[in-house]
């Protein structure tokens, strides 16, 4: 085992509209067979809360813990307040803004780095308004994410689009934010965020599928040369079909990581950052 004790906050299973590796709970007990104990099951059709507690008691996935969350996406109906409440109130800890449903995801549909949703397609829904503010119905949701203590994490926002998002919420009172993937291509990152992104409190994901996807510009394993290493988050992004397990892409990737914020940055990015921003 090359590291133990990962937090994963990106995990992809079946039933999906994707082809996937296996189900949730044989997804799992793979992850967890290299080292992984705690894991966020996402998926973009919408809530994986009632999915996660259904993993956690198979057998295939004992010795991991995992949560689930919910995706806004145009099946839960976007900007959806209710639907939070009640995946908060079953036990959910991540809310995600749009994924295939973000305007930036739709415009670069078509792109190699969008390859592995190929033939998902949903209706856009959008997050701010022509003038680039946050549209209205999103305060609702930032209030329950805010009064349940959640992780509120930007999906497929633009670099630009997720501060304009963060910092409302940090005004609505949430205080765990995620941002996801944020070198891939198509959200535009921008180091100038970096202190601004940082003074709210927001971990950067880090992700091994998002790197195999991002063909131009760095891979997320060097984020650790601009942000604060504690403040960067392993999640993995795995589980399609098509694309390598946790077990064949995970040592290429570590030892990457390894070089870019050495063993001490490594071992809080896959171990510590995660766990403590997720659990309560």
């Amino acid at each position: 085992m090359l590291i133990s004790g990962v937090a994963d906050l990106h995990v992809h299973g079946a039933p999906s509209l994707v082809e996937r590796h296996g189900f949730d709970h044989e997804v799992l007990g793979a992850h967890g067979a290299v080292g992984v104990d705690f894991a966020v099951l996402k998926a973009h059709e919408g809530s994986t809360v009632e999915r996660a507690v259904l993993a956690g008691q198979r057998e295939e996935a004992a010795g991991v813990e995992v949560v689930g969350g919910i995706v806004l996406n145009s099946p839960v109906g976007g900007a959806n307040a209710d639907a939070v409440e009640v995946a908060a109130r079953l036990g959910g800890r991540v809310v995600w803004m749009p994924t295939v449903s973000a305007p930036a995801h739709i415009a670069a549909a078509s792109s190699p780095e969008l390859s592995v949703h190929r033939g998902l397609a949903f209706r856009q829904v959008d997050v701010l308004d022509d003038g680039g503010a946050l549209l209205p119905g999103w305060q609702d949701v930032l209030d329950v994410v805010a009064a349940h203590d959640l992780v509120l994490a930007s999906g497929h926002l633009t670099c630009a689009q997720a501060l304009v998002l963060f910092r409302a919420a940090r005004g609505a009172g949430v205080t765990r934010m995620l941002f996801n993937h944020p070198r891939m291509p198509f959200l535009r990152w921008d180091d100038a965020a970096v202190p601004e992104l940082a003074g709210l409190g927001v971990v950067l994901e880090l992700g091994i599928l998002p790197d195999i996807l991002t063909i131009d510009g760095p891979p997320s394993t060097t984020l650790g040369e601009v942000y604060p290493h504690d403040m960067l988050a392993f999640g993995g992004d795995l589980g399609h079909a098509h694309y390598p397990t946790m077990e064949q892409a995970l040592p290429g990737w570590l030892a990457d990581l390894k070089r870019s914020v050495g063993e001490s940055g490594t071992e809080m990015i896959m171990t510590t950052v995660g766990r403590r921003l997720v659990q309560r």
